[in-house]
């Protein structure tokens, strides 16, 4: 949620951030609601003066046995007055409210401008896609082929994009998501943490994805619950609602949670595998930050992200998302997008993003310096480390061997419980 001061003192700012993302945004409806607000609380305590006024002099004129009779059906009638006003003033606040909550976070200044993911500026590439000298296979062909993922009877279960993950396929996930785990708390400075998978509907708006993006989750039927789509949503509202010491910050949590989302509008693409599904596994980092250090922070976090790529030594590139494929929470994303040989192209493994106060305001996640009198809104970021299933996926292709097995990378081999080679399980 952006700073309704800063939208009535830099509204030109404001809106060239909006056009810059391509928003078109009419403030006009909301200045003049955001003036009837101010009528209606200039006049309710002008009112409230009156009502303050009137009592003493029923006081006073009670002591001295004169009829105060008039003065108190005075009182009375600015009473009910009073109270029509904040009834008026209640509806005119959830206009602003719904106004503000619908409007998604301004672009950094270093952000560039464009219309789709087309318009991305390529940051860098990590390692030299394999050259193979054998006809190679996407993911999805290798794992029904080695027998270690069933696409086929996980549509029976539940319908297309949900993945069945067997033998050592299954056992590969868990590794992936161990390994991960693992970097990030003891070598990154992550505590970890394992969060609830369904959320309210407060915890959801906290972070942004209600109201605006509901048709993208799953909702519970009879409940005002919903799936998590990713574990940034229960982490960054741990501290909602509350003041942290500045002593504590940069808070620093990283959590594996199954994910769900409805997929909305992406029927017809990526139907075949583990790109796109309504149920995935995920590793998080989640930070809350100073303001004062948030942007370097986002390096960190693109940089703990990239180091299990590296570990696991898949190629990469790292792209800084262009206005128009800017996420509705943040400021600035980073994507990471990992070499993919079967589709012959990168795809996005994890996003890094810095929100600034933009979600810490929706969940009124906040901090005090030492010394200050009033406490200041928090900065959150949040980034994939990694998404497990494209994770899975990726390697399945880069590793894949003439004979149809596929290599363990080393640094899962003690995970896999030594095993170096994933052979046919049929």
């Amino acid at each position: 949620m952006l700073d309704i001061k800063r939208i009535k003192n830099d509204l030109d700012l404001v809106q060239k951030g909006m056009e810059k993302r391509g928003a078109q945004i009419d403030f006009s409806s909301f200045l003049k609601i955001e003036e009837d607000r101010k009528k209606f609380l200039l006049e309710i305590e002008e009112l409230r003066h009156q009502r303050n006024t009137t009592s003493d002099e029923i006081a006073r004129m009670k002591k001295a046995g004169e009829d105060a009779q008039p003065s108190i059906e005075k009182m009375r009638s600015v009473s009910e007055r009073i109270k029509e006003l904040d009834k008026d003033l209640g509806e005119v606040e959830a206009q602003i409210n719904d106004f503000l909550i619908s409007l998604p976070n301004l672009p950094a200044d270093d952000v560039p401008k464009g219309k789709d993911d087309t318009e991305n500026r390529l940051e860098k590439t990590w390692g030299d896609p394999r050259q193979f000298d054998f006809k190679i296979k996407d993911h999805a062909d290798i794992g029904e082929d080695l027998g270690i993922l069933d696409l086929g009877r996980a549509t029976k279960l539940a319908g297309a994009r949900f993945p069945l993950y067997m033998g050592a396929g299954a056992r590969l996930e868990r590794a992936l998501i161990n390994f991960m785990l693992d970097i990030h708390t003891t070598e990154h400075g992550y505590k970890e943490a394992l969060p609830p998978f369904i959320v309210n509907r407060t915890t959801m708006t906290g972070t942004g994805q209600l109201p605006k993006f509901e048709e993208d989750l799953f909702k519970l039927d009879g409940w005002d619950y919903y799936l998590i789509p990713t574990s940034e949503v229960p982490i960054t509202n741990i501290y909602a609602k509350e003041i942290l010491d500045e002593a504590v910050l940069p808070l620093k949590f990283t959590a594996y949670t199954p994910c769900f989302r409805s997929e909305a509008g992406s029927y017809g693409r990526d139907t075949k595998g583990l790109i796109r599904q309504h149920q995935f596994n995920k590793v998080e980092m989640v930070k809350v930050t100073s303001p004062d250090t948030s942007f370097d922070e986002l390096e960190s976090l693109l940089a703990n992200a990239e180091t299990i790529l590296q570990r696991l030594e898949l190629p990469y590139r790292v792209v800084t998302l262009c206005t128009g494929d800017l996420g509705f929470s943040a400021t600035k994303t980073y994507d990471i997008e990992v070499w993919m040989p079967g589709q012959d192209k990168y795809r996005e493994i994890s996003s890094c993003s810095n929100c600034l106060d933009f979600q810490a305001r929706r969940a009124s996640i906040k901090f005090k310096r030492k010394g200050a009198k009033k406490p200041e809104f928090c900065h959150t970021l949040n980034g994939s480390g990694l998404a497990v299933g494209r994770t899975f996926a990726a390697i399945l292709e880069n590793y894949q061997q003439a004979d149809g097995t596929v290599t363990v990378p080393d640094a899962l081999v003690p995970y896999m419980g030594g095993r170096t080679v994933i052979e046919n399980e049929r």
